[in-house]
């Protein structure tokens, strides 16, 4: 059984210096994660969400339905420009509501809405039904044997990335 990586394989061998096991399984995953994010964003938008619009919602609803804008856009990595143009979208669509601090009206929580909640839910459903379609290509044991094996690759480069650079 041949995939579109052992095509790629054979167009390359003997052309590039790289060894094709690793390339082989760095391609795979390449190709999985591609075809993971493009299911995803098409599952998205079948329920009305961008992967903007989901990030944003997801974060609130890590942090209990509720954040500050500085909170979010450092979260999100993005500028404070940035978020506020976010939460406008999301505002105007009723799935998140600013809330002025009683105490001091300078401080702003954002907030789920009930809509906001449910079209996050519906997402997460939609994103599982993907992801486990996917998987399902193997059986419960190789599934475990595949996460222990990625998990060790990523406490590698974790660590890797972690370890302090010695000075040259």
């Amino acid at each position: 059984m041949e995939d579109s990586v052992d095509q790629h394989l054979a167009r390359w061998r003997g052309k590039a210096p790289y060894d094709e096991r690793t390339e082989a399984v760095v391609t795979r995953m390449q190709f999985l994660v591609k075809h993971v994010h493009q299911a995803k964003d098409r599952a998205l938008a079948e329920i009305g969400l961008q992967e903007f619009e989901f990030e944003t919602l997801h974060r609130l609803v890590s942090h209990g339905g509720s954040m500050t804008p500085s909170g979010l856009a450092q979260e999100l990595l993005l500028s404070p420009a940035g978020t506020t143009g976010r939460l406008d979208t999301l505002e105007q669509a009723g799935l998140v509501r600013r809330i002025r601090g009683t105490g001091d009206r300078r401080r702003v929580e954002v907030e789920l809405t009930e809509a906001g909640h449910a079209k996050w839910l519906a997402a997460m459903k939609v994103r599982a039904t993907v992801e486990t379609d996917m998987i399902a290509a193997l059986d419960p044991a190789a599934q475990e044997t595949l996460d222990g094996l990625l998990r060790r690759m990523l406490v590698k480069v974790e660590a890797t990335r972690n370890a302090p650079t010695s000075p040259h």
